[in-house]
């Protein structure tokens, strides 16, 4: 179990803060906004309000202590960036920041924040990449290089085992797990058998990822 903790408690923090809570971590939110701290009060292991921009605060709520903390503010530059500065210098062992725009974000990388999420950005990418096909199911960019791909097995792979499909081969991708209804197996061997409705988790760089994607498009 981690301990997280969420500034900033709108759409997009409370989403996060929710759901590692669910996921049995422990998570602090803070907010300005009372009736945000309110909403979410119930779904978090403790709801703080509270100006991030006073070092004092954040110091006496022991934020330093925290495994991670996510700066989540809407659009208040200043304040994302304040939170995120004194993130920093109370020691916090990391620190993940959700940016506006490539300026904000550069702004954010330039005074230390470990992590920059672009929450619009990378779901417009997201999106793009699952109207290529139906059979794609989520995108993620790793870096500029290299991508883990979702993607429900084709029907021609059905039955057949990776041998036997070579998709390092074919395609430069590696398969990492290979999802089938609430069972996963993770580092799958090249005799397992592909069935009907799985789901496959791949790896690949960006430009074995687009030729796969120009395949299950076609």
């Amino acid at each position: 179990m981690k301990q997280f903790v969420v500034i900033g408690c709108g759409r997009f923090g409370s989403s996060v803060a929710k759901t590692l809570y669910d996921l049995g971590h422990e998570v602090l939110a803070i907010d300005l906004d009372e009736e945000k701290v309110q909403e979410i009060s119930d779904s978090v292991t403790c709801a703080v309000q509270a100006d991030v921009t006073d070092e004092k605060v954040l110091a006496e709520l022991g934020i330093r202590n925290f495994d991670v903390v996510i700066v989540s503010i809407g659009s208040n530059y200043q304040a994302s960036i304040m939170a995120t500065l004194i993130a920093k210098d109370l020691g916090v062992k990391k620190v993940i920041v959700k940016a506006h725009d490539e300026l904000h974000g550069k702004v954010l990388s330039k005074i230390g924040a470990d992590r920059i999420i672009f929450p619009e950005r990378d779901m417009g990418v997201r999106v793009a990449h699952n109207l290529v096909s139906s059979n794609i199911l989520d995108f993620i960019e790793l870096s500029p290089d290299y991508s883990i791909l979702e993607i429900a097995a084709l029907d021609k792979w059905s039955n057949r085992t990776l041998k036997e499909l070579r998709l390092p081969t074919k395609y430069g991708i590696n398969v990492m797990a290979i999802k089938r209804g609430d069972d996963i197996n993770v580092s799958p061997y090249a005799d397992d058998i592909i069935l009907e409705g799985d789901v496959l988790v791949v790896i690949g760089s960006t430009k074995d990822i687009e030729k796969l994607e120009q395949s299950v498009g076609e």
